[in-house]
């Protein structure tokens, strides 16, 4: 808990010094976030490469670990059904199309501007993608201060919930809550979302 608060508080206090507009310039720079990630995710396989149970890790895959996300799938779209409700004037594929982001607000924002101009015009399209990027964003922050807590139901709870994100941001957490056995599961967890999002994203819009 107190891990989570401190995430949460650091999270805080960047909005509030990006708002004040006090950040140093290279703090600002757009290629810093993915270098740190990519050194936490580099952190995480240090750890992994480290310890005595890789090969084993390495043996417990199988094919059966595919319906985890196939189950992801399934549920985000079945909850996406639900913004026909919540957002007036939304036609069901829009809501799914928005649910088909799985966490990836980047490539889904910008594959909804693009294919959805064609059907909905370029101002909807648009709001489409914002509507997208949001939603996306509030997904990864739940996973990111939930995972401690969705990791009491199992270790399949923090990886579904995390959904992209299961094999880059929520990673580490993944590791630390649910037990490095899981890291496998949801690094081919993440693997098969990306593949399905410009595909279920393109057949919605």
């Amino acid at each position: 808990m107190k891990g989570n608060l401190l995430i949460f508080v650091c999270f805080l206090g960047g909005i509030a010094v990006g708002r004040a507009g006090i950040a140093p310039d290279w703090l600002l720079e757009s290629s810093l976030p993915k270098l740190l990630l990519t050194v936490l995710v580099g952190g995480v396989g240090l750890g992994i490469g480290a310890g005595d149970d890789l090969h084993r890790m390495i043996r417990s895959l199988r094919l059966r670990m595919f319906a985890l996300p196939l189950f992801t799938v399934a549920g985000t779209l079945l909850f996406s059904l639900a913004g026909v409700l919540l957002l007036p004037g939304r036609s069901l594929t829009e809501c799914l199309a928005v649910g088909s982001g799985f966490g990836y607000y980047s490539l889904s924002s910008v594959l909804i501007a693009d294919l959805g101009s064609a059907s909905l015009g370029q101002a909807a399209a648009v709001e489409l993608a914002t509507i997208a990027l949001l939603a996306n964003i509030v997904r990864e922050m739940l996973s990111l201060f939930g995972t401690p807590l969705f990791a009491r139901w199992g270790g399949m709870a923090p990886i579904s919930a995390a959904g992209i994100n299961s094999m880059d941001v929520c990673l580490p957490l993944i590791a630390r809550h649910a037990g490095t056995d899981y890291v496998p599961q949801a690094i081919l967890h993440g693997i098969a979302l990306e593949v399905s999002v410009p595909l279920l994203i393109g057949l919605f819009c």
